[in-house]
């Protein structure tokens, strides 16, 4: 498969069979990564669970593979709760074509709300423990997603970004890297507006981060 378009007649029968099998607390949705991010959903079933339709963003695990902080995207069996409080049991599996590049991600997210409810149906059915929880954000648009890791990133600061310093900052901002926000068009000037701080100062940064990093990634590999 070179694109997830070549095959979305057999990839849109695929989930809504996967939905049928598991039944309406089962949303699936089909993402096409070749495009911009800020409109993936190409195919979806029982999106109520979410709340997300065709022509909406992915989620932020997304990003963080096309940023390549993450190799291997794929995760199986994780659990996540929506803005509204579900709880789901989820699983991630990236498509690929011949050159190894992603191409598309099918996404199954199983409601195991009602069933939490009943503490015995815990190890037998949900079959993971609560230590294993993955943060992911289910939005409808990048915006969204972007005002999701901007607060994350200050969670991981342990600050409000009045009193970060620079190395905070430029922390910070390497955590954002690392999740993949950049690769969300016009990012750049919220988080400038949200760290205070100019596009020139921001590009440094980076450009300092990254640098960073391929310094000891270039150390680890002489080691």
């Amino acid at each position: 498969m070179e694109n997830v378009k070549d095959e979305l007649e057999f990839l849109t029968s695929l989930i809504h069979g996967m939905a049928a099998q598991f039944g309406d607390k089962c949303e699936v949705v089909l993402h096409d990564l070749s495009g911009d991010y800020e409109s993936t959903i190409v195919a979806i079933e029982n999106g109520y669970i979410t709340g997300r339709k065709i022509g909406d963003c992915g989620s932020n695990l997304g990003l963080e593979v096309l940023r390549g902080t993450i190799e291997n995207g794929d995760r199986y069996n994780y659990i996540t709760q929506t803005r509204d409080g579900k709880i789901l049991r989820s699983t991630t599996i990236y498509l690929k074509n011949s050159k190894k590049e992603t191409i598309g991600a099918i996404c199954i997210n199983l409601d195991i709300t009602d069933l939490l409810i009943a503490e015995n149906t815990i190890k037998s059915i949900t079959m993971h423990s609560l230590d294993q929880e993955v943060k992911e954000a289910f939005v409808s648009d990048v915006n969204e997603l972007l005002d999701f890791l901007l607060q994350e990133c200050q969670n991981d600061i342990g600050k409000p970004v009045s009193y970060m310093s620079k190395e905070e900052k430029m922390k910070a901002i390497h955590y954002l890297d690392r999740k993949g926000a950049f690769l969300i068009k016009k990012a750049g000037d919220k988080v400038c507006q949200f760290f205070d701080i100019s596009k020139f100062t921001l590009y440094n940064y980076l450009d300092e981060i990254r640098a960073q990093q391929v310094r000891s990634e270039n150390k680890d590999s002489i080691i």
